[in-house]
């Protein structure tokens, strides 16, 4: 059966032959959420899993020696002058990668000097929400140290154990904060459960967007390696004409916010929590930056002094204060124009997500205004 064929939902919410208010119409999806969970991410992430896996034997191996290599590095780099956490972040990392190799690599790549750490902050969501723009900016931070690729431990890897995951970690400073970024985490049932036995003190970041934007944006990610999939109208749809929405499709799943902060706040408060607005993000990066890095506990450091928007990609680009070198911008993945969508599609869908954009906004205290875009062209109207 094909990974689209679950529940649909009619424009005025009719389900199962009854009226769904928006009061039961949570309790109604987090009932179909939960008994589907794992059809989240399989447009492209399932193949993915099969490379981790196929690895495991021979990081064991791998692991013993590394140690020891690093053990006489770790001496010979205490004489060495310390590189700027800016420096380092230099080169962009690949977007994703799951394989004990590439991981490893991106370990291997950073100074070995400190002590590794787990993570005393993750950003744990959401997918095509800008979850990469806020990891690199904040990688310029001199207290910051984060993993470039997305581990997926708490939802691909658990398995190996905490000792394999705090070997992922740079190596940090008394004062530094070390973190990681996997967007899926937020849509995973059991890694707010898991994330809260490793540390039940962590600080969480969400990087949310309007959830119809997000929607195109995955589905423009699939289509660029997928050209064959079917439309957006075609996924979105299990029948246009009576307008019944099939919400099972992770491109649109994902998009519901509220349901899937309910299960991440049985485990933390919301103190712990921080969500970014992906559309501010954009055009306010270093607004969004300076909440950030106050929810961090951090220096406001990274300011507009670092940015550089870029109309071609139309996404700012990162920079350097004290030099005149060439602003340093997301890779060829990020910027890539959304296709077009018919506007009755966006409209329905954006009435489809309204009870819940409303749920989201009263669960977090905030007003991310996503109705007032409605007519589809809202900021980061690309991938």
């Amino acid at each position: 059966m094909s990974c689209y064929n679950s529940f649909q939902f009619q424009e005025n919410y009719v389900y199962q032959g009854r009226l769904v208010t928006e009061e039961t119409t949570l309790v109604t999806l987090r009932e179909k959420l939960y008994s589907t969970s794992s059809q989240v991410y399989l447009d492209e992430e399932f193949v993915e899993r099969t490379a981790t896996e196929q690895t495991i034997a021979v990081s064991s191996v791998r692991n013993s020696v590394e140690i020891d290599e690093r053990t006489a590095g770790w001496v010979r780099a205490q004489a060495a002058t310390t590189r700027s956490a800016a420096a380092a972040a230099a080169g962009e990392p690949p977007e994703f990668s799951t394989t004990d190799s590439e991981l490893r690599r991106a370990v291997n790549c950073t100074s070995d000097y400190g002590v590794k750490k787990l993570p005393q902050a993750i950003i744990i969501g959401v997918k095509k929400g800008g979850t990469r723009a806020l990891l690199e900016a904040l990688r310029v931070h001199p207290d910051v140290r984060a993993v470039g690729n997305e581990p997926h431990f708490f939802d691909r890897n658990y398995e190996k154990g905490l000792d394999w995951y705090r070997e992922l970690m740079p190596s940090t400073l008394e004062g530094q904060i070390t973190m990681e970024k996997t967007p899926s985490y937020f849509v995973t049932n059991s890694a707010a459960k898991r994330i809260h036995s490793m540390a039940r003190d962590i600080k969480l970041i969400i990087v949310v967007r309007n959830p119809v934007t997000r929607a195109i944006s995955d589905y423009t990610q699939t289509l660029s390696k997928r050209p064959e999939i079917p439309t957006f109208e075609v996924l979105a749809f299990k029948n246009r004409t009576l307008g019944l929405i099939d919400a099972s499709w992770s491109a649109l799943r994902i998009g519901i916010y509220a349901l899937h902060l309910e299960s991440w706040m049985q485990y933390f408060p919301l103190s712990q929590m921080h969500f970014v607005s992906g559309e501010r993000l954009i055009v306010d990066p270093a607004g969004e930056m300076a909440k950030v890095q106050d929810f961090l506990g951090l220096k406001r450091i990274v300011t507009d002094k670092h940015f550089y928007f870029n109309k071609t990609k139309g996404f700012p680009c990162l920079k350097k204060p004290e030099d005149s070198s060439t602003p340093r911008c997301l890779g060829k993945s990020k910027g890539r124009t959304h296709p077009k969508i018919d506007p009755d599609v966006i409209r329905r869908l954006h009435k489809f997500y309204k009870p819940f954009n409303m749920m989201f906004y009263q669960m977090t205290g905030q007003n991310f205004q996503w109705e007032l875009e409605e007519d589809g062209n809202s900021p980061g109207s690309r991938d």
